[in-house]
Parts: C-alpha cells; sequence; structure tokens
C-alpha cells in the first residue's frame, strides 16, 4: 500500500531532481549572505571542485567561498 502511495505522489507531483552544482553552489552563498556559516568545510570543497575549482584540503573556507563566489558572478573558472 506504501508503495503504491508513493507511486501515484510521484505520478501527481512529479519527481524532483537533484540540484545542479550551480544551484548548489547558490544556494551556498545565499546561505552565507543570510547570515549563516557552513559547517561543515568538506562540502564547500566539494561543492568548489564540482565548479572546476581545484582546492586544497587545507585551504581556508572563507578563500574557498570567494573564489566560488568569483566563478559565480564571473562565469569563468577562478583557478
Amino acid at each position: 500500500m506504501k508503495a503504491w502511495l508513493q507511486r501515484l505522489k510521484a505520478c501527481l507531483w512529479g519527481v524532483k531532481k537533484p540540484p545542479t552544482d550551480r544551484q548548489r553552489a547558490l544556494a551556498l552563498i545565499a546561505a552565507i549572505d543570510a547570515g549563516g556559516m557552513p559547517l561543515n568545510p568538506a562540502r564547500v570543497n566539494d561543492i568548489a571542485r564540482q565548479l572546476g575549482l581545484e582546492v586544497s584540503r587545507h585551504a581556508p573556507v572563507e578563500n574557498t567561498i570567494a573564489r566560488i563566489r568569483a566563478v559565480l558572478t564571473y562565469g569563468g573558472d577562478a583557478s
């Protein structure tokens, strides 16, 4: 019964697609601009790498965020 309800729900409302790399980066920047600070530097590094940036595990999160902003602003590679 539960599986049937899930299929019905998927048919009626559709299945959400996972966010793109750019959408993840925009959501990160929006959260930071709203006053938040990322608690998981590995997630920030993963977003940066998905955008094509080379990021060291030891790089400060603030620098990585600035590089992500540059890629989103200028649309190019900030490495």
